[in-house]
C-alpha cells in the first residue's frame, strides 16, 4: 500500500455515505415521531368530537369523526411506508396506493354529503366529481389487486 492511498475504513466516500446514511435514518425517525404524533392528536379529536357531540347533532358528528378518522388511517398508512423504507432500505409501492385508496374515499364521502344539497348546474358538476373519484378509485384498487397478485407469484430465475 502507497503511503497517498488511503485505508478503506477513512475514505472520505466511505465516510460521507456513513454520514448520509445515519443522516437519513435520522430523518426517518423524525418523520415517524411526527406522523404517529398526528394520529395519536387526531384520534383524540375524534374520540373527544364523538363524547361531546361537538357540531350540529348525531350525524353531523359522526361525519366529522369519519373524516378524522380516515386521516387517521392515512398518517398510520404513511407512517408504514416510512417505516418500511427504514428497515427493507427500498420504497415500497403498496402503502402508498393504500393511502390513495383511503383519500379518495374520504374525498367520495365528502363530495357525495356536499351534492345531496346541490340543484341544477352545481348537482351536475358534484355527479361528474363523484363519478371521476369513483373511477379514480376503480383504478387504484385493480393496481393495489394486481400488486399484491405480483408480490404472490414465485421469482423468476
Amino acid at each position: 500500500m502507497t503511503p497517498s492511498s488511503s485505508s478503506p475504513r477513512t475514505d472520505p466516500t466511505a465516510l460521507a455515505d456513513r454520514g448520509l446514511r445515519a443522516a437519513e435514518q435520522v430523518v426517518y425517525v423524525l418523520a415517524c415521531l411526527l406522523l404517529l404524533a398526528g394520529a395519536v392528536v387526531l384520534l383524540a379529536k375524534a374520540g373527544y368530537d364523538l363524547v361531546t357531540l361537538e357540531g350540529d347533532g348525531v350525524t353531523e358528528t359522526a361525519s366529522t369523526m369519519l373524516d378524522t378518522l380516515l386521516l387517521v388511517f392515512v398518517l398510520i398508512e404513511l407512517l408504514s411506508a416510512v417505516r418500511a423504507t427504514f428497515t427493507e432500505h427500498q420504497l415500497l409501492a403498496e402503502p402508498f396506493l393504500l393511502v390513495g385508496v383511503i383519500a379518495t374515499i374520504k374525498e367520495l364521502v365528502v363530495t357525495a354529503n356536499e351534492a345531496r344539497d346541490k340543484t341544477g348546474e352545481s348537482f351536475d358538476e358534484a355527479a361528474i366529481e363523484v363519478g371521476v373519484l369513483s373511477g379514480l378509485l376503480l383504478v387504484l384498487a385493480v393496481s393495489l389487486f394486481l400488486l399484491r397478485r405480483k408480490e404472490r407469484e414465485p421469482e423468476e430465475a
